[in-house]
Formats: C-alpha cells, structure tokens, sequence
C-alpha cells in the first residue's frame, strides 16, 4: 500500500510526520467529554432497571449493546450518571488495566458510566470509530501522555487528555480510514478466533490422551465400586492419596505474627500452579516466622495442588523440582507430598485425568464465582496405581506426547501474537497516515 503524497512536520513528538492536509488539533476541540458515577447500593430501586451501566469490566469487546451491570431511570436521575448517546467513544480513566493499555470501545445503544469511565463525545467533524482506532492505534504514546505520574492508581488525568494534540484527517477520509480498518481487523480477528479455537481443541486433544494413558483405558480388567474409577485394569491397584502421600496445607497470607521474628521468603500461588506444569514468571514474598519455615518450605519432589480458583484450577497439579530455595506455599496450594518419590510425577499425571478433574469438581465447595476443595477431600482422592515398570513406560509415553501437543500449542499461540502485533500495526499505519487506505 502507497503512501501519502506529501507530508508535513506534526510538531507533536510521538506523531512525527503527517500527510499534508491533515490537521493536528486539541482533543478538547472536536470532542465533548462526559463522565458518571455509580447510583446508591443502599437502594435496591436504582438497580436492575433497563439503562446499561458500563464499567471497566464491559471494556472487553470494540462494540458495546449489552452490559453486566443495569441501572433503573431513578438510578440515572438520582446519581451523577448522564445517558451516553451511541456511538460516542467511552474509555477507561482509572483502574490498573492503565498501566498497559487504554481500552476504548463504542456504544451501539445509549449508555451510562461508572466514574472509572470517561465518553468521548464527537463532533460533527469527527468519525467515532476513526477516533476509537485512533486511541487504540497509539496506545503506547496516549499512556505516556494522558495517565497521572505517580498516582497510588493509575488514572488518566483529564486535562492532559484534553489538551493532548491528534492528527484530525477530513471527515470522508476519516470513514475511509475506519470502512478500511473495520474491514481489515475483522479479517484478523477471524483469523484469531481460528486459531484460539485451534489451541482449545488441541488442549482438549492433550487431556484427553494423558486421561486415557494415565488412567489405562482400554486394557482389561474387572469392575470396581468406586463411582470414580468404574474399571480397574489387571494388575493395578486403587490406592486413596492418604495411603500414598502426605497433603500438607500451606501459609496464610497476612497472619498476625505478633512480636515474633519473622523473615521474608517467596511461595508460591494458585496462579503458579498450572496444568501439569509451574509457571515462576512472577513469584511474590510474604513474612513467615521463623520457626515455621521449615514447616511450610517446599521439598523437591512434592506435587503442588490447587486447592481453590475457578473451577478448572481446583486440583490441578505439577511437581515441584526446588527452582527456587526456600520457597513456601500458600494455604490455597496443597504440597502433597508422596511417601516413595517416584511417585511424583505419576501424582501430578493423575491430577490431569477426566476422573480426576470430575472428582474434584464435584467435591468442591462452590462460592460466588470461585471453587474450594478441602484437605480431607484430597486425602480421599483416588490414585491409580500400576505396576511401577508399566508406570514409567506410561509417563514416558505421556510425556513424549504432551510435548509434541505443547509444541504444536506454542506454535498456535506465537502464530496469534503475531497476528496481533499486524492488527496493531495495521491500525497504528492507517491513523497515522503512514498508508493511504483511499481506494
């Protein structure tokens, strides 16, 4: 794709150069703002009415018709919440998200705002949705030049926003700009969605496979009684975890420790612990007594297991190989820990199973949005136990194909990251002016 003409110096650092005939004006200029508030709770009346209420939770999606949160018309008029017309570009103002990124997107219906949320209120000169790419398209540079230094929470503070000068093209060519670009990410997004759904087969693929080697599907064997594990293959024994391991429960975040002596150690979380596998990009410390740590230090060899999170985290387990040393474990993560240790890895194996995964789901203890097991469940929990010959043959197999399954995952999910680094730059190229999208 050609570009431009000709180009003009924007006199704006991060926008450099732009095509000649565009104008580089004040936000505040061809945009009005509107902000809201959040109705009392104290009122039942104010909620659950029919007026879409959007906070930074509805920030997930470009277009916004629908919303989590409803307010009545009483709710509206007795709050600060102003009725957002459609096609207005609403953003967020405050929350953490802030510190990587500025979601934006439009609303297709009549809106209102918590007070994390700010509309941006186009003018007759101004295409919302060439607005709307525009903020995505310059993420980087609008969060340097919009979000408050130091602030405990990272806000955008409104004045910088207003004053911030944009590259404003004519109105046709900002449609242009925007048919061009609704066409083009759409093409992408579906491309994403292809191979997100790719990655979900495949990790379905994986369970699948380890369920059948691990729990010795399709070989011989005899009934059982046991509603989890119906058919017991010859030579295998039903073992409870109990008889096989210690579970040991970890540290409390935030106990009181009094006026006792205390040392800062990293653990570990429920957010570590993933399927068959520990992800130590981000460990965090909290104090322990001194006197505990050996209680709650991790050994090599132990099988962490999630003991709350959503319902896919619960049970779900990965040796631990000592990485890190010391390091505890939070009351949230079991460290089970077996009695032979060549039982680790064929421990964190079964927790991948299908028997497995419907045992602890339906031994969880459910609130709110989140799952918990307790100790004495997973004490219960049925372990499958081959022969150990026939054991090592089978984690041999399953880690050879778990490895082809995750290589193939990682390929899918870099073929993704790359796919949105191009709707990134195909964005940030057509607002900029870098291209001329202009048939």
């Amino acid at each position: 794709m050609k570009r431009y003409a000709s180009y003009k110096a924007s006199g704006v650092e991060w926008l450099g150069e732009v095509p000649s005939h565009w104008a580089i004006e004040k936000l505040k200029f061809f945009v009005g703002f509107a902000g809201g508030g959040t109705p009392s709770k104290d009122n039942p009346d104010y909620w659950g009415g029919a007026i879409p209420w959007v906070s930074p939770k509805d920030m997930k999606r470009p277009r916004i018709s629908e919303t989590e949160d409803y307010i009545s018309e009483a709710g509206q008029v007795n709050s600060p919440c102003t009725v957002i017309p459609p096609m207005s570009v609403l953003t967020v103002v405050r929350s953490g998200i802030l510190q990587h990124s500025i979601p934006v997107a439009i609303n297709e219906v009549p809106v209102t705002l918590n007070q994390d949320m700010k509309a941006l209120l186009p003018s007759e000169r101004v295409d919302s949705r060439f607005l709307a790419y525009q903020i995505a398209g310059c993420q980087v540079e609008l969060r340097e030049a919009w979000v408050k230094q130091g602030a405990t929470v990272e806000s955008i503070e409104h004045q910088r926003m207003a004053d911030s000068r944009l590259a404003l093209p004519p109105l046709g060519e900002q449609q242009a700009i925007a048919d061009y670009l609704d066409a083009e990410t759409a093409r992408i997004d579906t491309l994403i969605q292809e191979k997100e759904g790719l990655i979900g087969l495949l990790r379905e693929a994986r369970s699948n496979r380890i369920s059948e080697l691990i729990s010795g599907d399709g070989l011989p064997g005899r009934a059982t009684d046991n509603p989890w594990v119906p058919q017991l293959p010859d030579g295998w024994r039903l073992k409870r975890l109990k008889h096989l391991a210690q579970v040991r429960s970890g540290l409390a975040k935030g106990k009181d420790t009094g006026d006792r002596p205390t040392v800062e150690l990293p653990y570990l979380r429920v957010a570590n612990v993933q399927e068959g596998r520990l992800d130590l990009r981000e460990i965090t410390t909290m104090p322990v007594e001194v006197d505990a740590v050996e209680r709650f230090s991790l050994l090599a060899g132990d099988v962490l297991m999630n003991e709350g999170g959503d319902y896919d985290k619960v049970g779900r387990g990965a040796v631990w190989t000592g990485e890190i040393s010391p390091c505890l474990h939070q009351n949230h993560v079991f460290a089970v820990r077996p009695m032979q240790q060549d039982l680790s890895e064929w421990l964190a194996a079964i927790t991948q199973t299908q028997y497995a995964k419907f045992y602890f789901m339906n031994n969880a203890k459910q609130s709110t949005n989140l799952a918990s097991i307790s100790q004495a469940n997973v004490k219960e929990l049925p372990v499958l136990l081959p022969p150990k010959e026939l054991r090592d043959a089978l984690l041999e197999e399953t880690n050879a194909e778990v490895t082809a399954f995750d290589t193939l995952i990682t390929h899918t999910q870099e073929a993704i990251a790359l796919l949105k680094e191009l709707r990134a730059a195909t964005i940030a190229d057509a607002v900029l002016g870098r291209v001329d999208v202009r048939q």
